[in-house]
């Protein structure tokens, strides 16, 4: 059942902390998981990677996710050019690309040229609207749940209780749950 995420944002989005929500809730749910960043002595904007893995069984191996079977994208700017390359880089063939965009799944799948299940949600203005600030990671994280269903929106939730105090836990938990709501998931054969 092992499931390998990897995350693509830029510092600030929250990449790193909604790598590891989601690991904490399912090891809540007696999953095994790891959350890991990658970045160097990056500034905020700078893109940034973090990395998921989920099983139901012990996980070795602590390397970078290379073929992910899953691409959470923060920032569509990372669809562009040379960033676009590497963030679609070793995506598996049946893989989930999940993106922070006010675009339709067709439209993203035309820009990088991919076929496969695409899930789209802009968490930038549900972010904006109810936390106050782009900040994307917990808006995409009810995107991935509804995308992925590794974990329970329940186990997120109670998750986000225990990292988050006060008016913070409650714009956080409404950005997850309307982007699970409004996360449009698409399928593009061609």
């Amino acid at each position: 059942m092992l499931i390998e995420i990897r995350w693509h944002g830029r510092g600030g989005q929250g990449a790193v902390t909604a790598a590891e929500l989601l690991a904490s809730a399912a090891i809540m749910e007696g999953k095994w998981a790891q959350a890991f960043p990658s970045f160097g002595a990056e500034r905020r904007g700078a893109p940034v990677q973090a990395y998921t893995r989920i099983d139901d069984k012990p996980i070795y191996d602590r390397s970078f996710i290379y073929e992910p079977d899953v691409v959470v994208v923060l920032d569509q700017s990372l669809l562009e050019g040379d960033e676009a390359r590497n963030v679609m880089s070793g995506l598996k063939p049946n893989g989930k690309l999940i993106v922070n965009t006010n675009q339709e799944p067709r439209e993203v799948a035309k820009k990088l040229g991919y076929k496969g299940e695409i899930v789209v949600v802009d968490a930038t203005s549900i972010a904006i609207e109810l936390i106050g600030r782009p900040i994307v990671n917990t808006a995409m994280l009810g995107a991935v749940v509804k995308a992925v269903k590794i974990v329970e929106l329940t186990s997120i939730l109670k998750v986000l209780e225990k990292r988050f105090s006060g008016s913070m836990v409650d714009r956080n938990v409404k950005a997850i749950m309307r982007a699970f709501e409004k996360a449009v998931v698409g399928v593009v054969e061609s």
